[in-house]
């Protein structure tokens, strides 16, 4: 059994899903369906939510009065049937006057979640009564009745293998399993979601629980691209990725794929597929446990990095110096992603700068400490392995016209990292493509800007994350 899953522009209307429709069930196969929400309705649902944040009811009455008439005019362009308009129809009324009745009682994060679940609970509805208004045999299975997570907001795998098993046996004789991506049940039994990931990582845990052949994340673009397509000329899809290829990319700044949500599809042992609904028929990106040796895959950049350095002589032959500067980082929940050393200094990158102040007044007393911000992590993607003579130098040949403040190597057989300033991302990126890709001669690499002044700096890259 194949998992698919469709996130909310390929269900953003009627047409669309008419179109998923017909690729769920094009195979004839038993097939388990994951829907995000309607494309906009997520954010109608979060401003609902704000709106009674404030107290403001009359607010929240206008955008619930807007959607419900997006979804009643959606009904007459899905259905063809009375009997299946006047029941969806009855559905949404319903659904909508739910979220009216928020209005009237107190208002808090556990009922912000309730209403911000009503979008795929929504989308779903409206599929599955598609699918059996054309005669398919299709069953919705609510995945408040088997998604579930522990007391440390985990998915309880064991729990939702279990409960999975129970609704799928007794539904054994349908075509088609629908259920809704991103939402799920506490340890307490309150209503929640799965936070990163969303729809995807329901797609994996679904797929590694059932467990099937394979897991198809359907998105507006045609698999995951040797680089990022909103920035530089003649990118491709990339056709093969294994699973640490495909966390670094979207760990780094690849948004088609959360990193956390391949997790439970890797350690199953079971092949993601991203795909295409505008071009069902492109091959798309397949990511599974096969390392392609001598290639480099592809490259993204991570932006609003801080780079934060100290520098101090009792760093010399010291022990502990490190422990106590990575301690600062944890007491606030700072996570570092790239880290560099000398014997008497050390640098490191932070994507979350809310405790910057304070994390730099406590290594004052270690050191002397600056601050770069404005910073990106361009990172390079693919068989890295240190054996594998001269790959490194094409990536860092590549960046010989962009000033490098950090470079990270040898933390993983998967990628290099560099880091740079903002402002010389699509210059890095472009050169790395042209080298990396295009195979453009090192020397006749355009310089599209003159480059700043090179700062140079000798480091030992550890490669911690």
């Amino acid at each position: 059994m194949k998992v698919m899953k469709f996130g909310g522009t390929s269900v953003g209307s009627p047409e669309r899903m008419k179109g998923v429709a017909q690729l769920i069930t094009k195979s004839g196969e038993p097939t388990f369906v994951v829907l995000s929400a309607m494309s906009g309705t997520t954010n109608s649902l979060v401003e609902i939510s704000d709106y009674l944040y404030k107290k403001n009811p009359e607010g929240a009455n206008e955008v619930i009065n807007n959607l419900e008439k997006k979804y009643m005019l959606h009904i007459e362009q899905l259905y063809s049937t009375d009997e299946y308009k006047e029941k969806t129809r009855e559905f949404l009324t319903g659904e909508f006057n739910y979220l009216r009745s928020f209005t009237k009682d107190l208002f808090t994060s556990f009922e912000e979640k309730t209403i911000v679940a009503q979008g795929e609970i929504m989308s779903t509805n409206m599929m599955v009564n598609y699918l059996q208004e054309q005669g398919v045999k299709a069953v919705l299975l609510s995945a408040l009745d088997f998604m579930r997570t522990d007391k440390n907001a985990e998915p309880d795998l064991q729990y939702i293998k279990e409960k999975l098993k129970g609704v799928m046996d007794a539904n054994a004789d349908q075509q088609i399993y629908l259920t809704q991506g991103f939402i799920c049940r506490n340890a307490y039994g309150e209503i929640d979601n799965l936070q990163r990931g969303g729809s995807d990582y329901t797609a994996s845990l679904v797929g590694a629980a059932l467990p099937a052949d394979e897991i198809q994340i359907w998105t507006d673009i045609d698999g995951m691209h040797n680089n990022d397509p909103r920035v530089v000329d003649k990118t491709e899809a990339v056709r093969q990725l294994n699973f640490e290829e495909a966390a670094e990319l979207a760990y780094f700044g690849a948004k088609i794929l959360h990193p956390t949500c391949v997790q439970p599809a890797k350690y199953a042992g079971i092949p993601v597929r991203l795909k295409n609904t505008m071009d069902p028929d492109a091959e798309g990106t397949i990511i599974d446990n096969v390392i392609v040796r001598g290639k480099i895959k592809a490259v993204a950049a991570k932006d609003h990095i801080t780079a934060v350095k100290i520098k101090s002589s009792r760093m010399l032959l010291a022990t502990g110096f490190l422990r106590k500067v990575f301690e600062i980082f944890e007491s606030y929940q700072t996570p570092i992603d790239m880290i560099a050393t000398s014997e008497v200094g050390v640098s490191m990158s932070i994507d979350n700068d809310s405790h910057l102040n304070e994390i730099v007044d406590e290594l004052k007393k270690y050191g002397t400490v600056t601050v770069d911000a404005d910073m990106c992590i361009i990172c390079v993607v693919g068989d890295l392995d240190w054996s594998n003579l001269g790959f490194e130098t094409l990536a860092t040949d590549a960046m010989k016209d962009i000033p490098v403040r950090m470079i990270s190597y040898g933390g993983s057989n998967y990628n290099i990292s560099f880091l740079i300033k903002e402002s010389d991302k699509k210059r890095a990126l472009q050169s790395l493509s042209d080298v990396l890709f295009n195979k453009v001669p090192i020397g006749q690499l355009k310089v599209r800007k003159k480059p700043a002044k090179p700062i140079i700096a000798v480091y030992r890259p550890v490669g911690i994350k």
